[in-house]
């Protein structure tokens, strides 16, 4: 049985170093997978993917800055921030092309990754893949989303706001609305390790930026299209059967661009977690035709 190895990546951003969490299981191709951004973000949500594909490759699971175990620094959390964590996690982590597996908005970081670095890249999925915040997608205005962001920052308010709306009363409607489709699985216990990633230090500046909206990879459905058909690396979708309406006509769109090979499986935005061994066998025979061998990367 492989053993998970638990690793701290320095990552340097206005001359500022940061500590990232990032974890190793398997041995083999490298395989990177990234969490979904989001209030309760962690590369826990990866492991079980991780450990089903450990047997055949090395599977490597991140924390982005601002979310997890990664430090949660007061920055002013923007695309460009996010953009060159990755660029440099895989050019100093990876000695070869490295596969991609990427949940929600994480999906087009990664393809934006591969824009920039194709070398660094030898294929990508995206679980469920999304690229507007919360906020935009209900249709909140630009003023609304920035004084909400903005407050969310101050010391006092900006904390009680933020703790409002992680009760477990919340994250379980949260939960049972968009991101799993059987309630039955959001158990106390659940909820509670949910829970547990928003009460630490520093957790509200990263997520009040994804709900609002400032962390959107792009700005427009047709810009996410273009860079689906620009990939130079082939990539797979995986949509969601339980998807949100907005959500799953997004998915369907991207699946329809010529070139992209797509698999619908059962869940909605949390798939990638709650079907994770679903999503595990469905990626495995992609990864086999792409990104299968035996070469291991540099950790």
């Amino acid at each position: 049985m492989s053993v998970k190895t638990t690793h701290q990546f320095l990552f340097q951003w206005n001359q500022q170093n940061y500590s990232i969490a990032y974890d190793t299981i398997g041995q083999g191709k490298p395989v990177l997978l990234l969490p979904a951004l989001s209030t309760v973000s962690s590369r826990l949500e990866m492991q079980e993917i991780a450990e089903r594909i450990a047997d055949c490759y090395q599977a490597v699971t991140l924390d982005w800055l601002g979310f997890g175990e990664s430090d949660r620094p007061a920055l002013d959390y923007q695309p460009a921030l996010l953009h060159q964590l990755l660029q440099d996690f895989v050019k100093k982590t990876f000695s070869e092309p490295v596969a991609v597996v990427a949940a929600g908005h994480a999906a087009g970081y990664a393809l934006q990754l591969a824009q920039q670095q194709p070398q660094a890249c030898s294929c990508i999925v995206l679980v469920t893949p999304t690229w507007r915040g919360p906020l935009p997608t209900m249709g909140a205005p630009k003023l609304l989303t920035g004084a909400v962001r903005q407050l969310v920052r101050f010391p006092v308010v900006g904390q009680a706001l933020y703790k409002a709306n992680t009760t477990k009363g919340f994250l379980r409607l949260m939960y049972g609305r968009h991101v799993y489709a059987d309630r039955s699985r959001l158990t106390p216990e659940f909820i509670d390790r949910k829970q547990q990633i928003t009460r630490q230090p520093g957790a509200r500046f990263a997520p009040a930026a994804f709900v609002t909206g400032a962390l959107d990879p792009v700005s427009l459905s047709q810009e996410f299209s273009k860079l689906l058909q620009a990939s130079p690396v082939p990539v797979l979708v995986l949509l969601a059967a339980q998807a949100p309406p907005y959500s799953k006509r997004e998915m369907e769109a991207m699946a329809a661009v010529p070139g992209i090979q797509s698999l619908t499986l059962p869940g909605t935005l949390g798939m990638h977690e709650e079907y994770a061994v679903e999503v595990a066998l469905s990626v495995m025979p992609f990864l086999d035709s792409r990104a299968g061998g035996a070469s291991i990367s540099r950790v």
